[in-house]
This record gives structure tokens, C-alpha cells and sequence, in this order.
């Protein structure tokens, strides 16, 4: 064989080893940096599911503070009549 074309053979190999492993290097970049980020999007959506859990019982009780409200109107409107008369 010809030494320019082992040389080019040799070359070619050498290069191709190069861009697998900057591949694979760049690969494994690539991946650190989405499980840090679907870490932060976990962490965060962890937060919007207790905040909308405690707007959820807030939202249940209003309700009820409502009608208790209703009923200690009437009841300060029937003490008011009463110390009327």
C-alpha cells in the first residue's frame, strides 16, 4: 500500500475516534442539563400542587364562613329588634 493512503486511513480513523467521543461527551452534557432542569421543573411544580392545594381548601371553606356569616346577621338583627322594643 501506498503511505499516503494509510495515512489518510490513519487520519480519517483518528478523526472519527474524535467525533465520537466529542459526541459522547456532548451527549452526557446534554443530559446532566435536562435531569437539572426536570429537577427544577419538579421542584417547582411540587409548589403550584401545595399552593392550589390550600387555595382548594380555601376555596371549600368560603362557603361555609359564608352562611355563617348569614346567620349571625339574622341573629344581630333579631337582638337589634328585640332591644327596640
Amino acid at each position: 500500500m501506498n503511505t499516503e493512503i494509510i495515512v489518510a486511513i490513519v487520519t480519517g480513523g483518528l478523526a472519527l475516534v474524535g467525533v465520537i467521543l466529542s459526541n459522547h461527551a456532548a451527549t452526557d452534557r446534554m443530559n446532566q442539563a435536562i435531569k437539572t432542569a426536570q429537577a427544577v421543573t419538579d421542584a417547582k411544580l411540587e409548589n403550584l400542587t401545595r399552593e392550589v392545594r390550600g387555595h382548594n381548601n380555601f376555596a371549600q371553606r368560603m362557603p361555609v364562613v359564608e352562611e355563617q356569616i348569614k346567620v349571625i346577621n339574622n341573629r344581630l338583627k333579631d337582638l337589634e329588634r328585640e332591644d327596640a322594643r
